[in-house]
Order: structure tokens, then sequence, then C-alpha cells
């Protein structure tokens, strides 16, 4: 038995076409959705990131702003700019690309965006939100992940789910949105003793730690279904995940490919996310 994939880029496809269609309804009310995309510094990874984020915007209907900065950018500079963005009737989700450089407390910065503008999801206000269950903004990796479980018509009640990794990014977050569809949760990361003894009796793996190989086919059952969140390189340069990708497929019942799989959700749940703050600020 091989796995069926669950397709990344399939799925964004038919979510940013929904997105388009409301953008395109909002616009009619005269409202542009608007993103704000403040980056600090010259990181490679993070301007991959960014323009691939204002690209996604634009093919949307939305319109984005790129706000590029110096490293030697202040806290206090920065700060400044956020509350700006805060005050602008024309922006709607405010994102500040991490890594920031060393001097400014990304924390700091993070809680200075607006909850009504926290299209990251990873201000406190957002964390308390999903935490109570409350509306509020999902972060976008995890988010995209539970629309994938969607897509594939998988009904989490009463299912044993367990998610390797515990980052306020993806694997806290997921652990409740999975709780909040009926999952039975076990959260995993680097104490856990005999992590094998839970993922084989898991029906729904998460693997979000960034370490290659950490989900091999002796730790899964047969028919699971496993997420794989991670972005690594192998030994010959090409992106891989978390999971061993070709051993699990055969005993797994759906995975999701890396590259293809979670990536690109997580740039269109952005935009989701992008577009419920523009229509609840329009209301």
């Amino acid at each position: 038995m091989t796995a069926q994939l669950i397709d990344g880029n399939a799925l964004s496809k038919q979510l940013r076409t929904e997105v388009a269609t409301r953008a395109q309804a909002l616009k009619a009310k005269g409202v542009t959705p608007g993103l704000a995309v403040l980056l600090v510094g010259d990181n490679p990874a993070s301007q991959v990131y960014v323009r691939n984020k204002v690209k996604a915007c634009e093919d949307s209907g939305l319109h984005s702003v790129l706000e590029r900065y110096e490293a030697t950018m202040t806290e206090a500079e920065l700060l400044a700019r956020v509350q700006a963005l805060n005050n602008d009737p024309s922006i709607h989700g405010i994102l500040v690309q991490l890594p920031l450089p060393e001097h400014i407390d990304a924390q700091k910065v993070i809680e200075a965006i607006s909850p009504a503008k926290d299209v990251d999801g990873f201000h406190i206000a957002s964390a308390g939100a999903l935490m109570t269950g409350m509306p509020g903004f999902w972060p976008c990796t995890p988010y995209g992940c539970m629309k994938m479980l969607e897509s594939i018509g998988y009904d989490l009640k009463g299912k044993y789910a367990v998610v390797i990794g515990r980052s306020n990014i993806v694997g806290k977050p997921m652990a409740l949105m999975l709780l909040q569809k009926d999952a039975t949760v076990t959260v995993c990361h680097s104490r856990t003793q005999d992590l094998k003894a839970l993922t084989l009796q898991a029906d729904v793996i998460v693997a979000a730690v960034g370490k290659r190989n950490v989900l091999t086919a002796d730790m899964v059952k047969p028919g699971v279904v496993v997420l794989d969140v991670g972005m690594n390189r192998n030994d010959e340069g090409k992106l891989c995940g978390d999971v061993d990708f070709d051993s699990v497929k055969e005993v797994a019942g759906y995975i999701t490919p890396v590259p293809g799989g979670v990536g690109p959700m997580t740039i269109t749940m952005l935009l989701v996310n992008t577009l419920e703050a523009a229509e609840r600020a329009s209301k």
C-alpha cells in the first residue's frame, strides 16, 4: 500500500481562487485588503519568503506593501513603524519577518502589532483566543495543516494525534487546533522518552521539529495520516522534511510531500487571515 499524497500546491490554488473572489467582493465595497510586510536586514532565506508572500498577495488581488530596512534599524524605529501601520486604515495585516537582528526584541515587536492586524497569529491575544476557542487569527502553518486534513474529509473526533515539536509557531497551536476538533493529543519533543511507542499508536502525526528522519517507517502504523512540516536539506542538498518520506509512504494512508505539501499552505493561510482581517474591519 502506498499512501495518498495530500497535494499542498493543488489545495493552495483552490483556496487562493476563493480568496481572490472574496477580495473582489470587498473591492466592490471600496475596500482592498492590504498586507504590510516588514523586512529588517538581509537574511537570504527571509528575502525569498518575503518575495513569495508579496507575489502571492498580488496574484490574489490583495494590496501588499513591502518595507525593507537595514539591519542597523533600532528597536524603537521598528516599533514606531509598526504603530504607524496599526493606525493605517488601508493596511489590514502586519507581518514582521523573523528572525530579526539580535538587538531587537522580537516578542516586543510582535506584541506591538494590533491583534486585529496580527495575520501571523503570533500575538499573545491570538494565542489566548486559540486557547479559549474565541475568534482570532490562527498561526498560518498549523492552520494550513488543518485545511489539509479537512480536504481529505478526515474526521478527527476521537482520533489519537501525536505532534512532534512544541514551538509557539507550530507545535503548541497545532495541538490546540486538533484538540478543538475532538482529537486526543500528545505533544512530543526532544525530552520525550520512547517517541516510537507513542507514534505507533497515532492515527495522525504532525512532524514539526526541523530534524531529518525524525519519523521512520517502523514508527508508524498502517493507514496513519502524516503531515510533514519540516524543511531540511538532505546529503545531496535537496529539500526534504522531518519524515523519512520514501519508507513512511509505504505504510501511511495519507502523507504530505516536501516540497509541495505544507509549505505552500502557510502562505495561503496568510492570505486567508489578511482577507478575514479586512472583512472584519469593513463590517
